[in-house]
């Protein structure tokens, strides 16, 4: 395109698309290097450099869909929350986390950082007047997730980066969660935005790969950790987030609408005990996710009355819903964090962060509403 698009819905489609040889999709470069003949090593095309087409498109496109200067895509989520913290943090720093991180984030920052001489202090979200007495002489970044992961909490994010912008840290922020549609990091003052393009942004439950945006000269220094570490998106692979990306606002909304429906419905169920979605009232960030949030997520996160042999028997008896781990896919699914997200927790810690053996996370598909009301019935029944 002669003029860069402006609207959210027209970057979808248009952002960082060439046209290469009139073709309306990019074509899969299915090579693993190109032809080079400089004398400049940083010329040479490899995919573990990451300029493949197919990957510098995938990238471009992310880039301008939050705002920020440049991006790189990964091989997993992980690959790009290693790649960031290895990057920012050496041995002797500190950071401060969130205290309730993806399961996977948890053992990074508790087994392999402090392996590395890095420490962490976590921090509660929503706590904001008691990060300031957290920090240190070497406290050199702040870790967060836009929504928490399983128990949907939203921090305080403006005051976050205030903290960040006010004492010199680099803020970074796992954005997996809402997506660029419900958030976008870098218009909102973030560093470094993180994704596991697993999930919403692939949206098919076909690719595992991971996504880092941010300022030009962050990402330049964290894509020569990843020349070392290896963990370079295939072409193929990205071709087929970005033929994912096209849809995800409308996914993303159809979805969210889905779940505060039936959130709604859970929470009225005598046979529930507990729901947890950040668009109900009773969510005690309920606030917050208004203020930062373009929509509330279609994650939903639950508990049956009767603990952990009631919320089997419950989960046997569903028909629609897939049991399974990851999310943002488009056939909804259920699992429960205790054996899969944070298994390697232990259920001391579990319980410290609030999430007991029988918690149910729900990811919504692109079902009917409805149809899924009626099997819950059917199985709580």
């Amino acid at each position: 395109m002669k003029n860069p698009p402006k609207s959210f819905a027209t970057k979808l489609i248009h952002a960082g698309e060439p046209r290469i040889d009139g073709a309306v999709r990019l074509p899969v470069f299915q090579t693993a290097m190109f032809e080079y003949d400089g004398d400049d090593p940083r010329g040479a095309r490899y995919i573990r450099y990451f300029n493949n087409p197919n990957q510098i498109a995938l990238s471009d496109k992310l880039a301008a869909l939050e705002g920020a200067e440049a991006g790189l895509v990964t091989g997993s989520g992980m690959a790009a929350i290693s790649a960031t913290l290895l990057t920012l943090l050496r041995p002797g720093d500190h950071f401060l986390a969130l205290d309730c991180l993806y399961g996977g984030t948890h053992d990074l920052v508790t087994g392999t950082l402090e392996n590395l001489g890095i420490t962490h202090t976590f921090i509660t979200g929503d706590r904001p007047e008691t990060w300031p007495q957290m920090l240190r002489q070497n406290t050199k970044a702040v870790y967060v997730d836009t929504i928490t992961n399983p128990l949907l909490r939203v921090s305080d994010h403006d005051a976050l980066i205030a903290l960040c912008k006010d004492n010199g840290l680099t803020s970074v922020i796992d954005n997996t969660f809402a997506s660029p549609v419900l958030y976008r990091p870098a218009e909102a003052g973030y560093d470094l935005s993180l994704h596991s393009m697993t999930k919403y942004i692939n949206g098919h439950s076909d690719v595992v790969a991971g996504a880092i945006l941010g300022g030009t000269e962050a990402i330049t220094a964290i894509r020569h950790t990843l020349y070392n570490l290896g963990s370079a998106l295939d072409p193929h692979a990205a071709f087929l987030v970005n033929r994912g990306v096209n849809t995800l606002a409308l996914r993303v909304r159809h979805q969210g609408d889905s779940a505060l429906k039936i959130a709604r419905f859970l929470e009225a169920h005598p046979k529930i005990e507990r729901v947890i979605h950040p668009g109900l009232a009773s969510h005690p960030d309920h606030a917050l996710a208004r203020k930062h949030l373009d929509g509330f997520g279609a994650m939903i996160t639950f508990e049956v009355t009767g603990g952990l042999k009631a919320a089997k028997t419950f989960m046997a008896a569903l028909d629609i819903p897939i049991m399974a781990p990851s999310l943002g896919g488009p056939e909804t699914l259920m699992t429960r964090p205790a054996i899969t997200s944070h298994a390697g927790l232990t259920s001391e810690a579990r319980r410290g962060l609030g999430i007991s053996d029988g918690l149910i996370r729900c990811s919504i598909g692109l079902e009917d509403a409805d149809d899924l009301i009626e099997d819950f019935t059917q199985a709580l029944r």
